[in-house]
């Protein structure tokens, strides 16, 4: 493909404008042309109220960008590979395992690039991880992902809706980080869901699992974290101990000279996406997914106290 691979992105929100649109600018061979959304609009491109609409403007655009939360990405994304576009889906892929394989069989049937992405893999200690991991042997896992739901995800009400993940929207990252770094499966023993009584999904759980090798493994999400925010992952080895942990920022919260760790995490996934277009090559690793529906499948479920934003 000669020239700039040019890009409709699809889902103006947070995520988009403080991640998406940065990374894109900062790679000489992507050129955002387009943005498709209901509530609001890009500078220095056309916008459009949804993709059909774009697609029918913008005929030479060659991939599409999916922001919007996982419950309305499925139609959207077919629409996109039937049109013959390259599809980047951010995280989580999609609201069922089936969906995404559905989406993945259509882009291979007609050779066309679907990248499900895990941002939280492309962040540089995570290589660390992998590297340790590979060079011993992992006998415990223990995973905590604790935030403040309020402070970094205040009034997305689609998240706590079905379909909307709750505290497996962050904890999802820890399990991608998980399955890169330990190149093993894991199976879910128990589960334990925590439903505040008036939310159709979770805000905290914890999950009892095993590693292919046997090792066991304890994984605790919880939104209702105040204070230190805790994203860790400390893997043990009869011979030493391994601890992953994970920094807060976002967009809004470093200086104006500087880029976030999100940031870099974001422009190493468009390097990749634009190399996986080159190559005519697919991404679509669906193991955290995967451990998010066991959950649902072996836990059980416990009602709390409301949740109110």
């Amino acid at each position: 493909m000669s020239g700039p691979i040019r890009l409709g992105l699809v889902g103006l929100g947070k995520i988009a404008r403080d991640e998406h649109l940065p990374a894109i600018a900062a790679h000489d061979g992507l050129e955002l042309v387009a943005v498709a959304s209901r509530n609001a609009t890009a500078a220095g491109v056309a916008n459009y109220p949804d993709l059909p609409t774009m697609l029918a403007a913008e005929p030479e655009i060659d991939a599409i960008i999916l922001c919007q939360p996982p419950q309305v990405r499925f139609e959207t994304a077919q629409l996109a590979l039937a049109a013959g576009k390259h599809v980047f889906l951010e995280k989580p892929p999609g609201s069922t395992i089936s969906e995404v394989e559905i989406l993945r069989d259509q882009a291979r049937a007609h050779n066309i690039t679907l990248f499900a992405s895990w941002h939280s893999r492309w962040s540089p200690p995570v290589a660390a991880a992998k590297y340790w991991c590979a060079s011993h042997k992992v006998t415990r896992i223990h995973v905590e992902w604790k935030e403040d739901v309020r402070l970094w995800h205040p009034g997305q009400e689609w998240i706590w809706a079905a379909g909307g993940f709750g505290v497996f929207d962050p904890g999802i990252n820890a399990l991608s980080i998980l399955t890169e770094a330990a190149q093993q499966r894991f199976r879910v023993l128990d589960a334990l869901l925590d439903f505040p009584v008036n939310r159709a999904a979770p805000i905290a759980a914890r999950l009892d699992c095993v590693a292919e090798n046997g090792a066991p493994v304890l994984i605790e999400f919880d939104w209702r974290q105040t204070g230190p925010q805790i994203w860790k992952i400390t893997f043990e080895a009869d011979d030493g101990t391994h601890v992953f942990q994970q920094g807060g920022e976002s967009a809004d919260m470093v200086a104006d000279d500087q880029e976030s760790a999100l940031s870099h995490e974001y422009i190493a996934m468009f390097r990749h996406f634009h190399t996986l277009i080159q190559t005519g090559k697919s991404d679509v690793d669906l193991s955290p997914l995967q451990l998010v529906s066991d959950a649902f499948l072996r836990g059980s479920r416990i009602n709390s106290e409301p949740f109110y934003d």
